[in-house]
């Protein structure tokens, strides 16, 4: 009975704590650089290619020129393009020996791009069509056809560079389009940065641990298990889900998409992207891609400057709204927020005071049948009526910090004053006995309201000119319930999109200001949430209460 031979499985921890060495080592002295260094790593051991944009003397030479350092016994080509290079400084010159002995066209190709593991090519554009064309056969098949021969090209990396795009209609958007990884490098930004630049003796390279490049053997076998990582239906909606949006900001048109119209991204550059995505999570220890690896897609689906900002620009919305499923707390809280919001418009509508308007000689005046409201004895005083807060408030007056529940005023001085629409009178705040100033005003609805510490309108009822029913608090309450479990849904989210979020990392590849920005995000929505879980209390308990406010 025949059996397949089982492959070894690499110990992924022990890969991913090397690729973190090999990013550290490769890093060192070259400030501002490391994040294109940890991509360049990665399109390596993925066997993309990568283009640099951006202005000459900024080290992008001396980036490829580290990576070589990563892999054990390399070979490392580079050349800067010009207008006049010919196929013979890339690929190698023909061999005289060869063409007058046996009439063979064949290259000397040791030493040259095709035996090189990687390649650095500057200027790229500025080649003739016979190196591109040759160039993209290269990058396609990874060979090499020299004379009868086809050569395999044992190229890991190609890292082309250009401070400019390829002009339309020049024929290179083939070749570019191969060109999976895009990083704009710029000049060093922060100012000791770049005193350190000045002032060192320039970027060293540290002496590799024995055993940290990478071998032949060991890159050919990751390459063999980067294929079995899973991409799960779960992120693969996450995918799509970027796409969509993408494309939306495409339909929108906004500045810089409708200045470059650069935002079509291949079925080829998606499906590169992904064998991207999955060599991320290999290399970071994991079984499959998770949502950390899709952030590196803001480096693979930019075609321009215009475009790289508005992809950049859905990425972080996406990192801080939809990737660790942080929109589902955001719904939840959103749906409580309606929930409280309904039952609390339709308790103040219910129970308001609301007056009648009349106008005599031109004089506006407000009318109410104060007859009915509930006389009160306070402070002596039989004639005071008590007025219910009908909405949420930090407090009526300066003197009485806290929650408002109602004020009692002197009722007949109350109807005299009011009927201009406005006024101030002196009252009780809740149970206290001490005069607080208060002001009243008559809104757009006709509704009687009081103005909070910050001047914010606060409907009132009037106890004793309604009652409440049992329906009525029971329907109200059950709302205010329902508003409590949906912002406890929204709590639990939260919970499960930060274990998720921690559970991605750490992240060898990815920007640190993303994972920083989602942590921010997380934060911020918690917080969001608990100030909302708190005004839900309070007006679970405002309403619960009603009728004894009402008595």
């Amino acid at each position: 009975m025949l059996t397949m031979a089982r492959r070894t499985q690499p110990n992924k921890a022990l890969v991913s704590e090397r690729i973190q060495k090999l990013i550290k080592v490769l890093s060192n002295g070259v400030y501002e650089r490391e994040e294109t260094i940890k991509l360049c790593l990665l399109a390596a051991l993925a066997g993309e290619s990568v283009f640099l944009l951006g202005p000459p003397g900024i080290a992008k030479s001396l980036i490829a020129k580290r990576l070589i350092q990563a892999f054990d016994n390399s070979r490392f080509f580079d050349y800067l393009m010009t207008r006049f290079s010919t196929p013979e400084e890339v690929f190698g010159p023909l061999s005289i020996q060869e063409l007058k002995d046996n009439g063979k066209y064949v290259r000397l190709v040791d030493g040259y791009l095709p035996t090189a593991q990687v390649v650095f090519l500057d200027e790229i554009w500025k080649a003739g069509p016979a190196i591109l064309n040759t160039l993209l056969t290269v990058v396609n098949e990874r060979t090499f056809k020299n004379g009868q021969d086809i050569l395999p090209v044992p190229m890991r990396l190609l890292i082309t560079a250009s401070n400019e795009l390829p002009d339309e209609d020049s024929g290179l958007e083939a070749l570019y389009d191969r060109m999976l990884v895009r990083v704009f490098v710029n000049r060093i930004q922060e100012k000791q940065n770049f005193k350190a630049m000045l002032m060192g003796d320039g970027p060293s390279v540290q002496e590799l641990e024995p055993g940290l490049a990478i071998t032949n053997e060991e890159y050919e076998e990751w390459q063999t298990h980067i294929d079995d990582i899973q991409l799960t239906d779960d992120l693969f909606e996450k995918i799509y889900q970027l796409k969509m949006m993408i494309e939306h900001r495409a339909e929108e048109g906004d500045g810089f998409a409708a200045a470059d119209s650069e935002l079509y991204i291949s079925d080829r550059r998606w499906k590169k992207a992904v064998r991207l995505l999955k060599a991320s999570a290999f290399y970071n220890g994991r079984d499959s891609i998770n949502p950390l690896d899709l952030l590196l897609l803001q480096d693979c689906l930019w075609h321009s400057p215009g475009s790289r900002n508005v992809v950049r620009s859905v990425i972080h919305e996406f990192a801080t709204q939809k990737a660790f499923n942080q929109e589902a707390a955001q719904d939840n809280a959103n749906e409580a927020q309606r929930l409280i919001d309904d039952v609390n418009e339709e308790v103040a509508n219910e129970l308001c005071v609301t007056f009648s308007r009349e106008t005599k000689m031109r004089k506006e005046s407000f009318k109410y049948d104060f007859s009915k409201a509930r006389r009160y004895n306070i402070n002596h005083n039989p004639r005071m009526i008590k007025l219910v807060m009908l909405q949420q408030n930090p407090s009526v007056s300066e003197q009485e910090k806290g929650d408002s529940r109602w004020v009692y005023v002197d009722g007949d001085d109350f109807e005299k004053k009011v009927k201009a629409g406005q006024c101030d009178i002196y009252g009780f705040v809740n149970k206290n006995t001490h005069l607080c100033r208060l002001h009243f005003d008559v809104d757009a609805q006709q509704r009687l309201i009081i103005k909070d510490i910050a001047n914010r309108s606060v409907l009132v009822g009037i106890a004793g000119t309604c009652g409440i029913t049992t329906a009525q608090n029971d329907k109200w309450q059950a709302e205010a319930k329902k508003a409590a479990e949906k912002i406890g849904d929204a709590e639990h989210s939260l919970k499960l999109s930060r274990s998720s979020f921690h559970g991605a990392l750490p992240h060898n590849f990815v920007s640190a200001e993303l994972p920083a920005a989602i942590e921010q995000s997380i934060a911020t929505a918690s917080d969001s949430v608990s100030e909302l879980n708190l005004e839900i209390e309070k007006s679970a308990f405002r309403i619960s209460n009603l009728a004894e406010y009402f008595s």
